[in-house]
């Protein structure tokens, strides 16, 4: 944290900075104001013009780790920041990492920006340890070093990854297990295969929370980690993620994919503290299933 700065006559807060830090430039002090750098009274405000009274203390946070629920750019939500990971909360429509279409509308840009706050010649970066597709929304962790993009990625395996979704239809059972062989090789879809040299086995439990006439939520954990994994299985027990059109589904009432990461369990990667997070599934798609 800075020195504490005592206000002493009524102001904006943007302008008091500008006065305070004549040092420092304005660029920099509107990304402290982005990032919630900056606090009064040891809260963090983003409001360029918030009053400011006498009596008030403006101070910037050192550590640069980001307040739980931070929007940090691209609609990106932290849940948790530290100096070995980022944990946050990915919207639909945003890539996990660059592809060939796409370089800079990605969690990995926005985070990589975040960090480097401005400053072209920073080294910070994240490392990417697992993806989301692109239209999936919810939790996302990203280490901050390479130990910890080894560590998490040497046992992700037995992290304990939850999903919910709304799908077309019913299940036959309200809970159970999908057990099959996907072939991955095709770069835009996969397929439910026979067991072969091509094939990787994939098993996902699932519960079912909540249905109407036309469809049901669906709580998913994963226990092995495929490329569409989730989509593939539930598309072929005939009853496709509302919204995946890849994957067969009629109808897309919510203009995106019905699929959220809603619960990460993993130890952290450098005191082996085991960490959950949950992100609730956005409301839009809870409506899907409203009685």
């Amino acid at each position: 944290m800075s020195k504490p700065l005592t206000v002493t006559a009524p102001a904006e807060l943007l302008a008091f900075l500008f006065a305070s830090m004549p040092e420092v430039k304005k660029t920099k002090i509107r990304t402290w104001l982005k990032f919630q750098a900056v606090m009064v009274n040891g809260r963090p405000v983003t409001q360029f013009n918030h009053p400011l009274v006498p009596g008030d203390v403006v101070a910037v946070r050192s550590d640069r780790h980001a307040v739980p629920k931070t929007i940090l750019g691209g609609g990106l939500k932290a849940w948790f920041e530290d100096e070995h990971i980022i944990v946050i909360d990915k919207p639909s429509g945003l890539l996990s990492i660059a592809s060939k279409e796409e370089d800079e509308k990605t969690a990995y840009y926005q985070l990589t920006d975040y960090l480097r706050q401005g400053n072209g010649r920073s080294r910070e970066r994240v490392w990417i340890v697992h993806r989301l597709d692109k239209e999936t929304s919810g939790l996302m962790v990203f280490a901050k070093t390479p130990e910890a993009k080894q560590t998490l990625q040497s046992g992700w395996e037995e992290v304990e990854k939850t999903y919910e979704a709304v799908i077309e239809g019913r299940l036959p059972e309200e809970k159970g297990t999908f057990e099959c062989d996907l072939d991955e090789r095709n770069r835009f879809k996969v397929f439910v295969a026979k067991k072969s040299e091509h094939t990787r086995h994939a098993v996902t439990h699932y519960r079912v929370l909540a249905q109407n006439r036309h469809r049901s939520l669906v709580e998913l954990k994963l226990q092995t980690g495929r490329r569409h994994q989730i989509r593939v299985q539930v598309a072929d027990a005939g009853c496709p993620i509302v919204g995946d059109e890849k994957y067969e589904a009629k109808s897309d009432p919510a203009k995106r994919l019905a699929l959220h990461a809603t619960a990460l369990t993993f130890p952290h990667p450098a005191t082996g503290k085991e960490m959950t997070f949950s992100s609730p599934m956005p409301k839009i798609l809870l409506a899907l299933v409203a009685k």
